[in-house]
């Protein structure tokens, strides 16, 4: 089974490493030299609107899923946003645990914990245009396609989820 708890600084060694991964430099080009994920000033940093949990399987870390609330989040990545909406990045370290479940039990876990904030009303992803498993993935969850976005050169296809889709698809992500 699957859990999320609170990542921590202890982590920054493996998520680094899980960072050299092929399908984790697929999914973020930009995550493999250092200019993605700044490991060492984000976790436990404490950053207001910012949470970030290690996925563990059995105890044994196997993933890491971050959310943050868009409107109040630091980086302002997704520029001026109202209240009400969370986005999430969600991925697998080691290459042997894909294609088994896990994303969509940690899946489950991310959405429970987004939506069990009552003001909270739409998710957000923004995989990589080209991250056509990830596309798919996300639209089993629940989520549909809104439109490419450009992040800083990186063109994506971001997928929102509403509460009233997620309510109607609950059951199917236990």
């Amino acid at each position: 089974m699957i859990t999320l708890r609170p990542a921590a600084r202890t982590d920054i060694p493996l998520l680094k490493a899980w960072d050299k991964e092929a399908h984790v430099q697929f999914s973020d080009p930009k995550g493999s030299d250092g200019s993605g994920w700044e490991w060492d000033a984000q976790i436990g940093a404490g950053w207001e609107g910012f949470w970030e949990f290690m996925a563990e399987l059995d105890g044994q870390p196997i993933g890491f899923v971050q959310v943050i609330d868009p409107q109040i989040e630091q980086s302002q990545y997704w520029g001026p946003m109202e209240a009400g909406f969370r986005a999430l990045d969600i991925w697998i370290g080691p290459a042997d645990m894909l294609g088994k479940g896990y994303g969509s039990q940690m899946m489950s876990l991310a959405l429970s914990f987004c939506f069990s904030d009552p003001e909270v009303h739409t998710l957000l992803i923004d995989p990589l245009i080209n991250n056509t498993d990830a596309h798919r993935f996300y639209q089993r969850c629940g989520f549909s396609p809104v439109g490419v976005r450009d992040f800083d050169g990186d063109l994506c296809l971001v997928h929102e989820l509403k509460r009233a889709q997620w309510a109607e698809k609950e059951a199917t992500y236990a």
